[in-house]
């Protein structure tokens, strides 16, 4: 018997597109999301340095790519 309880990815994953970490939240994953928020807040320090940008970039793709799977 098949369940029609399906999973959403998109949603999770469109929220963190706009707003890092929301999709998280959205799932109840709220420890993911607050580390979302702290590592894109480190990666805006470093910016100062310049590898910070490159940092939050990578951050920003892997939290939209973790809100569609996880």
């Amino acid at each position: 018997m098949t369940s029609y309880c399906k999973k959403t990815h998109g949603v999770p994953a469109l929220f963190s597109f706009f707003i890092p970490g929301l999709g998280q939240l959205v799932k109840g994953q709220v420890s993911k999301a607050v580390g979302i928020w702290v590592a894109l807040l480190i990666s805006l320090f470093m910016s100062v340095i310049g590898i910070g940008f490159l940092i939050g970039m990578v951050v920003w793709i892997a939290q939209i790519y973790d809100a569609y799977n996880a």
